[in-house]
């Protein structure tokens, strides 16, 4: 008996991504079929139904995004893949909403394109249940990253958003869980009601019950006046509980309650509260710990924990340091009255080179700091923080250590060979060939580009103009070498 091979059809403008993807599939055993729009997509989905659409999002006309809508609608037994170059938490999140199967950022490699087909296709026949319509988009900060770690955290949200489920979000302080739980509020059925923050880290934990489920009036000294919980004020929307490895266990079982029978009591109450919110819990601590350690209730983890995602350290995705220092940058001119700025190549590089323990939050106050201090539109080295430069320091030291240890290495054979030929001339003739080396290297990495060789070698412009000229060395203009 002959299995049919699973047909895929590839959606997208570009014919040189439509061959490409072509090629690769076919040889990967799958029958190929392409489409350059939307509408075209629809009709060969007509004639030749496929298992698999891999679908650009930016296409003239009809975008990728409304046709996969009209395909789940139409055929929700077909795979959906997502392909962008614009790799943004709205276009990923909005993929997984509308019921992708998954998303994928331009370039990538034909190999793993393959193997998320190849793994589509192994789950063909399992169609996601029916969803209600996406509710009304509103505006949220968004999440600054184009890293693959982020990427995921993306799709992660896209597929949970839409879900009335609870969401444990892990990572450590500084990673941005708050932002992630406001976009899942964000973009929920529930968008339309209020999203209340708690950190139980930061309030008294005497105090945190009633700050959770409200108190009568005379039920503790000082409560002179009735007062609603955050439970009741969270009604019709999302709550978010951080830092929820703090909480007493006590509160622990009342949290659990609320959970499972979406009732309470204030303090000092005997009236049993209904209420209807979604919880959103967050925690920096090794949550499994605490439960092994009877220090959290574990009935109570399994319930947050339904879907957890886990929010990567900046020093794990230092490729979205640049993103999010620019938008920190524009952000706060606003704030601060600065007009436009930017960060010099310098700080820019020191800023790469820390490994930042407090995360996107600790990047985000430094570079507040930094953009007060800056008397110019330029962020200088000098605007940074004392540590950060006294790395740079410390790896420089380390730097000249290495390049002394090389020398060494290559230049002791050579130099022991010469002390027996009179009249070498050895310094000068190490010099002159080490320098005319190390400033045609220059040259060749920057593809000739004169002013971007000085600021690496540290010299002057004439003065690398005068050494090329005195030291014959040619300089081909072209690609910089990677």
């Amino acid at each position: 008996m002959t299995t049919l091979a699973p047909r895929v059809l590839v959606v997208d403008d570009d014919e040189s991504i439509c061959w490409v993807l072509s090629k690769a599939l076919d040889k990967a055993g799958f029958a190929v079929t392409v489409a350059h729009s939307g509408p075209e997509a629809l009709e060969r989905l007509a004639l030749e139904p496929p298992s698999i659409v891999l679908m650009d999002i930016r296409m003239p006309g009809m975008s990728g995004l409304d046709a996969l809508e009209k395909i789940r609608a139409e055929r929700r037994d077909v795979q959906v893949i997502i392909m962008t170059a614009q790799s943004t938490m709205t276009h990923a999140i909005e993929a997984m909403k509308r019921g992708a199967y998954d998303y994928l950022t331009k370039p990538f490699d034909t190999d793993q394109v393959t193997a998320l087909v190849a793994r589509a296709a192994g789950e063909i026949g399992l169609p996601p249940p029916a969803e209600e319509a996406a509710a009304e988009k509103s505006e949220v900060t968004p999440i600054v990253g184009r890293s693959g770690q982020m990427q995921e955290v993306f799709k992660a949200v896209g597929r949970v958003a839409g879900k009335d489920v609870t969401v444990l979000l892990r990572g450590e302080s500084g990673t941005g869980k708050e932002l992630v739980a406001q976009v899942i509020h964000a973009n929920s059925r529930r968008l339309s009601g209020p999203f209340v923050t708690v950190n139980a880290a930061a309030i008294p934990r005497d105090l945190l019950e009633s700050e959770l489920f409200g108190h009568e009036k005379g039920a503790f000294t000082g409560a002179a006046v009735q007062k609603r919980g955050k439970f009741e004020v969270a009604h019709g929307g999302t709550i978010f509980l951080d830092e929820i490895g703090d909480m007493d266990l006590s509160l622990q079982a009342k949290i659990l309650r609320v959970l499972q029978e979406k009732t309470f009591e204030r303090v000092g109450g005997t009236d049993t509260i209904k209420v209807d919110v979604r919880v959103i819990a967050a925690t920096h601590q090794n949550i499994e710990e605490l439960v092994a350690g009877r220090r959290f209730r574990e009935d109570l983890y399994y319930r947050l924990n339904v879907f957890p995602i886990f929010l990567p350290p900046l020093r794990e995705r230092m490729e979205d340091l640049p993103l999010l220092v620019s938008r920190f940058v524009d952000a706060f001119r606003h704030e601060l009255g600065t007009g436009r700025m930017h960060v010099s190549p310098r700080a820019m590089e020191l800023l790469k080179g820390y490994d930042w323990p407090g995360n996107v939050r600790e990047l985000e106050n430094t570079i507040k700091r930094a953009m007060i201090l800056s008397t110019t539109g330029t962020i200088l080295p000098d605007a940074l923080p004392d540590h950060l430069r006294g790395l740079a320091r410390r790896q420089r030291v380390a730097k000249d250590e290495s390049l002394e240890r090389f020398l060494e290495e290559k230049l002791g054979t050579f130099v022991r060979q010469m002390r027996y030929v009179e009249g070498s001339d050895l310094y000068h003739m190490v010099v002159s060939k080490v320098e005319r080396t190390l400033i045609a290297m220059a040259l060749r990495a920057t593809g000739g580009n004169q002013i971007k060789a000085a600021e690496t070698l540290g010299i002057n412009r004439n003065t690398l103009r005068k050494k090329i000229k005195d030291l014959r060395i040619p300089v081909e203009k072209g690609k910089a070498e990677a």
